[in-house]
């Protein structure tokens, strides 16, 4: 995790010198514009519906008190949480309204905002469940407590779900999911990995899939290659990236949506 965040500061300095930005921003990325007429995949009908209908109900969500969880430990505002379009954590808390899903899995728990916002709008019968290979406990500046999972709506496990082995033990909790939030290492090879997994499973229903981050360099490789239908949400979501996706009707999920 270090070597990483240190190799991706030396990338943003090298290509800070070599490219200034014409745009003054507090947190400033490099991406690239691409064209969509030649793309291995469209989004579906589904898609379409489902995220007209999250970006509706995103309009009239408040994570006001999500946000006060914040407690100024961060470099930006509190108030960012709140922030939609720009942020997706709305736009999660909309999916979780439209979907009703009865199980979440999240990869990915970092702070614990995602999961706060989807957890406030999930079904009575609903659970998430966080992969991180941190204790939320242990993660700096975590906005979690231990109250957030005493009723067992809310769970973390430890691991790496990028591992095959890993993966394969949580295959029928994964199978069972009806939302995946991936918002992980975003170094184009766990989401790879994760990709590859997924396809191998029969799921109950197939799921809806959110990516974050897809707008990010090492992130446009992964996303424009996936071959599932796919919608970039990115003017509703996170400003660096959100990406809405289904698996393909095939034999992996033959009980899915029709």
């Amino acid at each position: 995790m270090l070597i990483d965040s240190v190799r991706r500061r030396v990338v943003q300095a090298v290509h800070r010198r070599l490219l200034p930005s014409p745009v003054l921003a507090r947190h400033m990325e490099y991406s690239m514009l691409y064209s969509e007429d030649d793309s291995p995949s469209a989004p579906s009908d589904l898609l379409t519906n489902i995220s007209l209908e999250a970006i509706a109900c995103a309009r009239h969500i408040s994570l006001e008190d999500v946000s006060h969880r914040l407690g100024g430990r961060f470099r930006y505002p509190d108030s960012v949480v709140n922030l939609w379009p720009g942020e997706h954590y709305r736009l999660l808390a909309g999916l979780v309204q439209v979907l009703r899903p009865k199980t979440v899995i999240e990869i990915g728990t970092a702070e614990g905002l995602s999961a706060l916002a989807m957890l406030k709008y999930l079904p009575v019968d609903g659970q998430i469940i966080t992969f991180d290979l941190v204790p939320w406990a242990d993660y700096p500046r975590s906005c979690l407590t231990s109250e957030d999972f005493q009723n067992g709506k809310l769970r973390q496990i430890l691991g790496d779900l990028g591992q095959a082995e890993v993966f394969e033990s949580h295959r029928d909790l994964l199978a069972g999911a009806s939302l995946i939030f991936i918002d992980a290492a975003k170094d184009g090879v766990l989401e790879r990995n994760l990709i590859n997994s997924f396809e191998s499973l029969s799921f109950a229903a197939s799921p809806i899939f959110v990516f974050d981050d897809i707008r990010l360099w090492n992130m446009l490789r992964i996303w424009r290659e996936l071959q599932w239908p796919k919608l970039d949400l990115t003017s509703f979501g996170h400003w660096c990236g959100t990406g809405i996706c289904e698996l393909p009707y095939n034999s992996a999920v033959s009980k899915g949506r029709q």
